[in-house]
């Protein structure tokens, strides 16, 4: 639409109905009040108004002249920016400003301020405002090339993301979202200016960042580039709520649009396969909101809970087989806590029932107190269940739903039905606001069976079967169908741990019999375990699977793959009444078939062996304690058969450890197995078999000492020594007999020479202490990873020492009675321990060598800071006089040599200048005096004060102030 310059200057202005001449032969007040007209006509037409826009071409141009770009009230000013902006709308792709002269409108808006022209740069906030309004909409419109045509204004205008006023930074953010759908060809420029803002330290502003993207990303994937997508990804770990929930809902949204319906194709759908993960691993969050949101989530975007029964279960088959490893186990955790609170659910639905008593007041109010931490805002939802157990008490129809709902055979359609049935009673009569009626929606969406009852599983395996026939959609969903089946079987093995009622029908029950056969040695595994999951009433309600299953358990147990022989036994423990006979006849040819010559014959007998020895550890008494002693000990394990390969390698895989090594493994594990079912030490087999385990560790793996065995299989010793140790110490009438040099000897394997064994011993360790199973110092062990020279392993170990420390706080705050406990769990208490180790390490030789003590220093900072991070109750007060009073002890494991015990009050001395440099409340009064065990050290000596500094004067420099 090419103009003259002649019209422009010939024609007449035409003005709307209404509208009178606007000329500077007008008041201020007339002026702003007729522009006013004029903003509203062009507001209200679009680009097919034809008819208008060649009316109105003169006006437009009129109003583009410097009498109104440079007058000097800025109301007049802002009047005719808005004009602008809709005049580019409206004539857009070509504006009518096509000569030289009149171009000059777009610099107008956003030049250096000079000649009184409407600037982006004003020292007036609203002025500034006003402008990137108008600029919002010139550059946001549909058709609108002005970021092309006027590249200084456009850089001018982005540099308005990172404006001082925090309106502004809004406006900017708020536009993107236009922008990145009208123009996807700037999508560029905007990323890195976006990237700043959602780092914006105002929450709002980080808020709209991810509604910009996600509102895009919603129109259209393409729109927005994975940079983009990132910026919320990060947010979702943001630390405001409101942010990470509204980067969580977009990118859940996201993926059900692009994924789960497939919007956008393969493609689209391949792009953000990464936010099924991203989703679930925030279940491995602190927070009680982020967790349940993630819940919510997975029912509603995920695996749609309003889906029918076998296309949900195709969903979540095909979900399940895609995850990434943490991902699964966070899906897997988030059932089990889920499961655990319908329990505790049901706990209470138990304590209600019961007669009132000053015993079941407290039992109620100890379940109200673990349900409400399952709940947001636990102190406010402590008053609203109190006030559920109450309304339990008094209304037997809620009851009686809530029972329903908790039962084990609760449908997914009956669960509904309850879930509306009782939000209805407890929500009436209405009311505007019922925080009480909210908190009762969150326990029952946390408890409702959505997914999974005996339909669901039933589907499930059905969608299995059609895998292992050939006739799923595998391919088509990008999924190989071996990993299919292996994924199915797995999510069916979580599912039996959690819903195994769900599991009682001959038709999953005849199918899983079919897995038994098939060659995948995972596939048989995973359904053994489903078998010992969910098989206790078998021999009752499904005797004809019974009668097919037993032969086939027998089978395994006696001559199949290790870890199947395994399961197979335990099955057989779990489901069948008659189970020794079972046993017997599977002990006795097995136990008369051990050959020593052939060990390749040998793993799976031992591993039944020692699993008949854990579970019937009477039934076989006799022949186990000479099968132990004669050959396990005798033939095995002090013989070298066969030479081991010549090899500077310290670890091989699996595949490659000999037959021999296997078999000795094995012959601890058996050993290790017999004592742990047998459970007393009456034999005192407990201290010949710790004497073996530490014989092994003494001489580097290689028991007989006779040189023939390799550095890989010494390897494999060790950790299976150590890890059999570790496994005894679990059980307290072994752990009382552990010595302090055996205990000593067993920790220093966390610095073996060979990475796979400290990395195999370190999670055996994490796992016994996580369960609170290992007793506390056990945790000091971590202390050593310090000196560990390869940083994963250090994180790792840090990893260990935080999450072991928070559950034992946690234990404690949950089990506020426990306190005759507290010297087991405290972890304040793991400082004693950790100062006796330190003393006890072979690396610690000078008593002030400056080396060795910058070690020691560094390992028990790395215990301390953790301990440290939390100054509850003056616990930095405690831990310095715990200090102080070891100073007063000697060290009991050899009181009488004054070497070690100046080893001791130096390692003390270290610890004691740790805390004074990196506390303020230490020198605070101890709340409590502090318990030392005494197998470590003997009784504070009163008429003794050790006053002495040990350490060398050099060392000041070592500790460096900071405050944690």
């Amino acid at each position: 639409m090419a103009h003259s310059k002649a019209r422009a200057a010939d024609a007449k202005v035409t003005y709307p109905p209404g509208v009178k001449e606007i000329s500077d032969k007008i008041s201020k007040e007339e002026m702003v009040r007729r522009l006013k007209m004029v903003v509203k006509t062009f507001m209200d037409m679009d680009q097919d108004s034809e008819e208008e826009k060649e009316l109105y071409l003169n006006l437009a141009l009129h109003l583009a002249s410097d009498f109104f770009l440079k007058h000097p009230d800025k109301d007049v000013r802002l009047l005719v920016a808005c004009c602008l902006a809709d005049i580019f709308r409206i004539y857009a792709p070509e504006a009518p400003y096509t000569s030289p002269d009149k171009l000059k409108v777009g610099t107008a808006g956003g030049g250096d301020g000079g000649g009184g022209s409407v600037s982006l740069q004003s020292n007036d906030n609203d002025e500034r405002l006003q402008v990137v309004r108008l600029l919002a909409k010139m550059f946001g419109a549909k058709d609108s090339e002005l970021a092309g045509q006027n590249k200084p204004l456009w850089q001018c205008y982005l540099g308005r993301f990172n404006d001082i006023h925090v309106p502004i930074r809004l406006e900017c953010v708020k536009f993107a979202s236009h922008c990145l759908m009208n123009h996807p060809d700037l999508a560029k420029d905007l990323t890195e200016f976006l990237k700043v803002r959602s780092h914006d330290p105002e929450e709002a502003i980080r808020h709209d960042v991810i509604v910009s993207i996600v509102t895009a990303a919603k129109k259209d994937l393409a729109l927005v580039n994975d940079a983009l997508l990132n910026f919320v990804k990060e947010r979702t770990l943001d630390k405001r709520w409101r942010v990470r929930k509204e980067a969580m809902m977009g990118l859940a949204s996201i993926y059900k649009k692009y994924s789960l319906q497939g919007e956008g194709g393969r493609d689209a759908s391949k792009q953000i396969s990464w936010i099924k993960d991203k989703l679930l691993h925030i279940y491995y969050q602190n927070s009680i909101d982020d967790r349940l949101l993630v819940e919510r989530i997975f029912a509603q975007y995920m695996v749609p809970h309003n889906l029918e029964t076998s296309e949900r279960m195709k969903c979540l088959y095909y979900l399940y087989a895609t995850l990434d490893p943490n991902a699964v186990k966070a899906l897997n955790e988030m059932w089990k806590c889920q499961n655990m609170l319908r329990h505790n659910v049901k706990d209470l639905l138990d304590l209600v029932k019961q007669p009132k008593s000053d015993a079941s007041s407290k039992a109620v109010f100890a379940k109200v107190m673990v349900i409400t931490r399952n709940l947001p805002d636990p102190g406010k939802a402590q008053d609203f269940v109190k006030k559920l157990a109450q309304v339990l008490e008094e209304d037997e129809r809620i009851r009686d739903q809530l029972e329903t709902l908790v039962s084990p055979a609760c449908s997914c359609k009956q669960a509904e039905v309850c879930v509306r049935d009782i939000t209805k009673k407890i929500g009436s009569p209405k009311q505007p606001s019922n925080p009480f009626l909210e908190m009762v929606k969150f326990l029952l969406e946390r408890i409702a069976p959505v997914h999974i009852d005996t339909e669901s599983i039933s589907a499930l395996v059905k969608q299995v079967n059609k895998s292992i026939d050939g006739t799923a959609d595998d391919e088509e969903e990008g999924v190989p169908t071996d990993e299919a089946i292996r994924a199915g079987l797995e999510l069916l093995k979580v599912l039996s741990f959690t819903h195994p009622v769900s599991f009682h029908s001959a038709e999953t029950f005849e199918s899983l019999l079919g897995c038994l056969k098939m060659d995948d040695e995972k596939v048989a595994e995973a359904a053994l375990q489903i078998f010992k999951n969910t098989g206790s009433k078998m021999e009752e309600s499904f005797p004809h699977i019974k009668s097919v299953l037993l032969p086939v358990l027998q089978a395994k147990a006696k001559r199949g793959p290790p870890r199947q022989a395994k399961y197979a036994i335990h099955c057989i423990h779990a489901m069948f009444v008659n189970r020794d006979t079972h046993f017997a006849q599977i002990f006795e040819p097995l136990h008369k078939g051990l050959d020593p010559a052939n060990l390749e014959q040998l793993i799976t007998p031992l591993t039944t062996l020692g699993h008949l020895a854990l579970l019937a550890p009477e039934q076989f008494a006799a022949p186990l304690k000479s099968l132990v002693a004669n050959f396990i000990v005798k033939d095995l394990l002090m013989n070298d058969r066969i030479a081991g390969k010549k090899t500077t390698k310290l670890w091989v895989a699996d595949d490659e450890v000999s037959a021999e090594t296997m078999a000795k493994i094995q012959g601890i594990k058996l050993m290790v197995r017999w004592l742990l079912g047998v459970k007393n030490n009456q034999s005192k087999s407990g201290n010949s078999t710790l004497r073996m385990l530490t014989a092994i560790l003494h001489s580097d793996g290689d028991l007989t000492e006779q040189g023939k065995m390799g550095k890989p299989d010494m390897s494999r010793l060790r950790l299976a020594a150590a890890c059999a140790l570790l496994k005894l110490a679990q059980e307290p009438c072994y752990h009382e007999i552990i010595t302090l040099e055996q205990y000593q000897l067993c920790a220093l394997v966390i610095n073996d020479e060979c990475y796979q064994v400290r990395q195999c011993y370190s999670q055996k360790l994490h796992r016994g202490l996580c369960r609170l199973r290992l007793p506390l110092e056990y945790l000091a062990v971590f202390a050593l990873c310090a000196k560990d020279p390869v940083k994963e392993r250090r994180a790792h170990a840090r990893q260990c020492l935080v999450k072991n420390v928070n559950i034992r706080r946690e234990y404690l705050k949950q089990h506020a009675a426990v306190s005759e406990k507290l010297f087991s769990l405290l972890p304040e208490y793991v400082v004693p321990y950790a100062i006796h180790l330190l003393v006890h390490d072979p690396d610690y030789v000078k008593v002030q060598d400056l080396e060795q003590l910058k070690e020691i220093k560094e390992s028990l900072w790395f215990v301390l800071e953790i301990i440290m991070a939390k100054s509850e109750n003056n616990s930095h007060a405690f831990i310095r006089k715990m200090v102080e009073n070891i100073k007063q002890t000697k060290d009991a494991q050899a009181p009488a040599d004054a070497k070690i015990n100046e080893k001791l009050y130096t390692v003390c001395d270290v610890a004691m200048n740790i805390i004074m440099s990196k506390s303020t409340t230490y020198s605070l009064e101890s709340p409590k005096d502090p318990v030392l065990p005494s197998r470590y050290f003997t009784k504070p000596d009163k008429n003794f004060s050790n006053a002495k500094n040990y350490l060398p004067p050099e060392m000041k420099s070592f500790f460096t102030p900071g405050k944690v």
